[in-house]
């Protein structure tokens, strides 16, 4: 017979943090914890080294959503080669918050950067994290409205920084998940998990809004 083991949630802490090797924009640390049985354990995690001191967050990701008259909602994702993938990824517009930049001043700057368009912010999420069982990096999920008659936004040029080479690519709202599944199915590309889970969540919203569940007995 299996005995219940009760735990408390509440004894887990942080014992020390110790650096095992260190680089220009990231870390690895073995992190020694005590889990909820009150046991210590270790843990490998890596942390970026440009976090700026009063900030709560590594960077922001932004939901570039371009509007124009007389055509569908798009919106503005980037492609570009991630050495960490060995192959091009397709993301939303990101990047890291600079000193004394709050996340909505660094979303536009970003966004900018990254495609040409300027935008004005709609809504900031609280601090998210964005792989937790291997680091501590955490982001703000900005949306941005893109108004595309405005003379700025008709001929966008993105100005990325050294070393970045960035492709934008405008993909109609409505059609967000067939049009990326028709990408990766072109092309060797891998899709960032948070625009996907965007594509699902539209979809989803649309084809089964509020549908109470039936379950089988």
């Amino acid at each position: 017979m299996e005995k219940e083991v009760l735990v408390d949630l509440t004894k887990e802490a942080i014992v020390k943090e110790e650096t095992i090797t260190e680089g220009k924009w990231v870390k690895l640390q073995q992190t020694t914890y005590v889990d909820p049985t009150g046991k210590t354990r270790t843990w490998e995690t890596v942390k970026r080294t440009t976090r700026n001191e009063g900030s709560a967050a590594d960077g922001v990701a932004v939901i570039p959503v371009l509007q124009r008259t007389l055509h569908y909602e798009c919106i503005a994702l980037v492609k570009q080669f991630r050495p960490s993938m060995g192959c091009h990824c397709l993301e939303f517009p990101a990047g890291l918050i600079d000193a004394n930049e709050t996340p909505e001043t660094a979303a536009l700057r970003e966004l900018e950067e990254e495609t040409g368009y300027r935008g004005e912010v709609v809504e900031c999420s609280p601090v998210a994290c964005l792989d937790p069982g291997l680091s501590n990096c955490t982001t703000y999920i900005v949306t941005v409205n893109i108004n595309g008659d405005d003379a700025v936004n008709v001929k966008p040029k993105s100005k990325p920084g050294d070393g970045e080479f960035v492709e934008v690519i405008l993909v109609p709202r409505n059609e967000l998940r067939k049009r990326i599944e028709a990408l990766v199915a072109k092309e060797h590309i891998v899709v960032d998990a948070r625009v996907y889970s965007y594509a699902l969540a539209l979809e989803h919203a649309v084809a089964k809004p509020f549908e109470l569940p039936f379950l089988k007995g």
